[in-house]
C-alpha cells in the first residue's frame, strides 16, 4: 500500500520551500551598486522637490545662493560617539541632503532636511561632527560605503570633478560648485554653476562601475 502526502504535509513543504527561496535567491540576484543607484537618483530628485518648493533668493542676503537645497557626498570621518579626540571614526562614502543656511559648506543638524518617512531621522548618513554613525537619528542608507560596499564616487561631465555635490534653484535647475560674483545663474567656463553639460556621478564597488546622469536646465536625472 503507498503512501501519500497529506495536505498539510503538503502545504509545509511549500511554506519551507518559500522561505528558503527568499533567503536564498537575494545572495544571487542582488545587485548592489543598482540599489545605491537607484537609491540615489531618488533622492536627487527629493532634492530638486525641495529646492522647487523653497526659493531662497532674497535681496537682503549677498550669499542667499548658497542656501539653495544640496545633496551633497562625503568620505568623511564619520564619529561612533562624541566629538575628535573622543571619539573613534572611519573614512566610509556617504552623503547628505541640506540647505547651507550659516553658509559655512559644513551642515548643522538644523540645516538637514527630514526624512519624510520618519520625521525622527536626518536624511544624512552621518557628516563630520555634526552626527556621527551609530546616531539613530541618521540613516544606514545613505551610509552607501556601509550598505552597499561603494568605494569611491566620482565627479565628471558637466560637474567639477572636485565639487561633489550638486544643488537646485527654484525652477528645478541643477548647479554645481557656487559662483563668486553675479549673475548667480549663468553656466561658466571653468568654475561651473548652472549646469551647460550632463554631471555623471559615478559610484564603483572596486570591481564594477555604475553611472548616474544629472541633465542640464531640467535636472533630469538617470542611470546611463
Amino acid at each position: 500500500m503507498k503512501k501519500a502526502f497529506t495536505m498539510l504535509e503538503l502545504i509545509f513543504v511549500i511554506v519551507i520551500a518559500g522561505i528558503l527561496s527568499i533567503a536564498i535567491l537575494p545572495s544571487f540576484n542582488r545587485n548592489t551598486l543598482q540599489e545605491a543607484a537607484d537609491q540615489l537618483v531618488s533622492h536627487i530628485r527629493y532634492t530638486q522637490h525641495l529646492a522647487m518648493m523653497d526659493d531662497k533668493f532674497d535681496t537682503t542676503n549677498s550669499e542667499w545662493y548658497k542656501e539653495r537645497w544640496t545633496l551633497r557626498f562625503k568620505e568623511d570621518l564619520l564619529y561612533s560617539g562624541g566629538y575628535v579626540p573622543n571619539g573613534t571614526f572611519t573614512k566610509i562614502w556617504s552623503y547628505t541632503i541640506y540647505s547651507d543656511k550659516s553658509h559655512d559648506a559644513n551642515p548643522n543638524l538644523s540645516e538637514m532636511a527630514r526624512n519624510p518617512l520618519n520625521s525622527n531621522q536626518y536624511l544624512s548618513g552621518g557628516y563630520n561632527n555634526t552626527l556621527h554613525m551609530n546616531d539613530q537619528a541618521s540613516m544606514e542608507e545613505l551610509r552607501i560605503g556601509e550598505k552597499y560596499g561603494i568605494s569611491n564616487v566620482s565627479f565628471s561631465g558637466g560637474c567639477r570633478s572636485t565639487a561633489l555635490f550638486v544643488h537646485f534653484d527654484y525652477m528645478g535647475r541643477p548647479f554645481n560648485s557656487f559662483p563668486t560674483s553675479s549673475p548667480y545663474e549663468l553656466p561658466y567656463t571653468g568654475y561651473h554653476k548652472l549646469l551647460n553639460s550632463a554631471c555623471t556621478i559615478t559610484f564603483t564597488d572596486g570591481t564594477e562601475n555604475l553611472t548616474i546622469a544629472i541633465e542640464p536646465e531640467t535636472g533630469y536625472t538617470h542611470i546611463l
